[in-house]
């Protein structure tokens, strides 16, 4: 018979948000899939739970997947845990749970904290309907062409940033979504928990004199659903162009993707701009 695959939310940063149900399931079951085992061993010893630790991240060998699937097809139960939050989402776990499902090995959720819902709720932003958007890409090109698909998009938009790459990030989003407002959710659970409810020009501002620190949740208010798009002239279009460039994007790639953001002919951009 089978073993199962629970699938357990840790705290995102304040230990007492653990739940005695995770605890547990965390105590009873046969070993623990962590994405870092030097994170998840001091959550275990917190709590006095002892059990074996295999590590399970986005550059396992296909033969870890296979070994957990095999433990698990013999009877033994495991649980799949993240750093932080629930796992599976934008998370390797996701891939574990997809071939659990495939092969009718039960999956069973013991929820606990997640960052996107936690931000959701105190940043001040209506999102009764929110899109989450996780991770940006560091590839420029993904990078760009994510922003430029959720651009028009009217739900509140969701995304995670570590602290090197915010200012980038808040640039880029000023570039494609227009000067909306955003909360900055910093640290949350933490004792240096911040909610900082602003508009992205004045948050690029506030970074050029205060260096992010800690973990950020950016909630972006969406696209107004009766606003009119904006008019751009030739002008914008090169400003755009070159501050592509300038973040070491090819010339001709930046001119297309000024053209795509702004309407203004590729062309006439590249012409501009030479």
């Amino acid at each position: 018979m089978s073993g199962k695959l629970y699938v357990v939310g840790t705290p995102i940063g304040n230990l007492e948000d653990i739940t005695y149900r995770a605890v547990r399931i965390l105590s009873e079951v046969d070993f623990i899939c962590a994405e870092d085992t030097r994170v998840t061993v001091k959550l275990l010893n917190h709590f006095e739970i002892k059990k074996p630790l295999l590590s399970y991240h986005e550059h396992s060998a296909a033969h870890v997947s296979e070994n957990i699937i095999e433990r698990l097809r013999n009877g033994e139960s495991c649980a799949v845990v993240t750093d932080a939050g629930m796992p599976c989402i934008s998370d390797p776990g996701e891939d574990l749970v997809r071939m659990c499902r495939d092969l009718d090995i039960p999956v069973e959720a013991v929820p606990g904290p997640t960052a996107m819902a936690t931000a959701a709720a105190v940043c001040g932003i209506p999102a009764s309907r929110f899109a989450f958007e996780g991770f940006l890409s560091v590839t420029k090109k993904q990078r760009f062409a994510h922003l430029k698909a959720v651009a028009s998009d009217t739900h509140t938009l969701i995304f995670y940033e570590a602290p090197h790459k915010l200012r980038t990030t808040l640039e880029d989003m000023l570039k494609y979504f227009g000067d909306r407002r955003i909360s900055i959710c910093r640290e949350l659970t933490k004792i240096h928990e911040e909610v900082m409810r602003t508009t992205l020009s004045e948050a690029i501002s506030y970074y050029e004199t205060n260096a992010p620190r800690g973990e950020y949740v950016l909630v972006v208010e969406g696209a107004g659903e009766n606003s009119e798009d904006k008019d751009y002239t030739l002008e914008d279009a090169v400003r755009l162009a070159k501050e592509l460039a300038e973040k070491g994007v090819k010339l001709t790639e930046a001119c297309r993707e000024a053209a795509s953001v702004t309407g203004i002919r590729k062309n006439d951009i590249y012409s501009a701009l030479m």
